[in-house]
C-alpha cells in the first residue's frame, strides 16, 4: 500500500493534536469495523473556526485525514467547514489508497459532528444545517 508524501507527513507530524478544554463544539465518530475513533474539538468565534484540534485512535491514514481536516477548516467560516468533503481531504493529501478512503469520510463526519454539537449548544437544531451524521461504511 503506497501513501503519498503528504499522508506520510501528516501521519509522522500530525497538526493540531490534542483537545480544547473550553471547546465550543466537540464531535466523536467511530468506525466499528476498522476500530478507528476520531474526536474533533472546535473553538468558534463569531462564526469563524479559530481553533481545531483532534484526537484519533486508528491507523496512519486516520491520523493523517484528521490532521488535514483540521488544517482545512482552521481560520475558516463555519459555512466553509460545512462544505468540507472527504474528497477534499483526500485531494489535499494527494490521494489515499482505496481501502483507506473510509478514513477521509470519518474525518468529514467528525467535523460535522463537532459542528452539530456547536449548534446544539447554541440552542439551534443542527439537522437542517449540518445534516445527518452517519457512521462511515468500510
Amino acid at each position: 500500500m503506497l501513501y503519498s508524501e503528504k499522508v506520510l507527513d501528516h501521519f509522522s507530524n500530525p497538526r493540531n493534536v490534542g483537545e480544547i478544554e473550553d471547546a465550543d463544539g466537540v464531535g466523536e465518530i467511530g468506525n466499528a469495523k476498522c476500530g478507528d475513533i476520531m474526536k474533533m474539538y472546535l473553538k468558534i468565534d463569531d462564526g469563524i473556526i479559530t481553533d481545531a484540534k483532534f484526537k484519533t485512535f486508528g491507523c496512519g491514514a486516520a491520523v493523517a485525514t484528521s490532521s488535514m481536516a483540521t488544517e482545512l477548516i482552521k481560520g475558516k467560516p463555519i459555512e466553509d467547514a460545512l462544505k468540507l468533503t472527504n474528497s477534499a481531504v483526500v485531494e489535499a493529501l494527494d490521494g489515499l489508497p482505496a481501502v483507506k478512503i473510509h478514513c477521509s469520510v470519518l474525518a468529514e463526519q467528525a467535523v460535522r459532528s463537532a459542528l452539530s454539537d456547536y449548534y446544539t449548544r447554541q440552542g439551534i437544531d443542527p439537522l437542517p444545517i449540518v445534516g445527518e451524521i452517519k457512521e462511515p461504511e468500510e
